[in-house]
C-alpha cells in the first residue's frame, strides 16, 4: 500500500524536520549502556532489507534493539490520530506498523533476536533489559562452544 503524500508543503516541509535518529530516548539508552561497559553499534542496516536502520545493534550476539516512537509507531497508551487529512495519516502510521513487523520477522530469520521499546519507557529500565539480554546471550554463546 503506498501513502499519497501529504496535501501541504507545509506539512511536508515539518515531517522532513522530524528527528528519525538518535532521539533523545535512543541517545539516553545509549549512554547508560556505554557507561556499563557496553559497546554496540548505532544505525546497523537491518541484513537483507534496504533502507532499515537498527537503533542498537549487539552485532557479536546479533541482539537488535529498537526504540520506537510513539506517534510514529503506535504506541497503545500515547498514539493519537490527526484530525486534519485523518485518512492519509491513518494509511501513513499503519504503514509504519507493518514496517516494524517486516523488520522484526526479517531479523528473526537471520537468527537475530528483536527488543522494542517505546519511547515514553525508563531509559534505566530500558538499559537493565537489554544487559540482561546482551549477557544471556553471551553465556549462551560460550555454552555451545563447549
Amino acid at each position: 500500500m503506498r501513502v499519497a503524500p501529504p496535501s501541504s508543503p507545509d506539512v511536508s516541509a515539518r515531517m522532513s524536520r522530524q528527528t528519525n535518529v538518535d532521539t533523545s530516548a535512543e541517545r539516553a539508552v545509549r549512554q547508560l549502556l556505554h557507561a556499563s561497559g557496553y559497546r554496540y553499534r548505532i544505525h546497523y542496516p537491518v541484513p537483507g532489507m534496504c533502507r532499515r536502520k537498527i537503533d542498537i545493534a549487539f552485532t557479536g550476539v546479533k541482539l537488535a534493539v529498537l526504540i520506537d516512537g510513539c506517534f510514529w509507531h503506535g504506541c497503545p497508551d500515547h498514539a493519537t490520530s490527526p484530525k486534519a487529512n485523518a485518512e492519509w495519516w491513518r494509511q501513513k502510521l499503519d504503514r509504519n506498523i507493518e514496517r516494524d513487523q517486516e523488520t522484526n520477522a526479517q531479523l528473526v530469520a537471520e537468527g537475530w533476536t528483536v527488543l522494542r521499546f517505546w519511547e515514553h519507557e525508563s531509559p534505566g529500565a530500558v538499559m537493565r533489559q537489554v544487559a540482561a539480554a546482551v549477557d544471556r546471550e553471551k553465556a549462551d554463546r560460550r555454552k555451545r562452544r563447549r
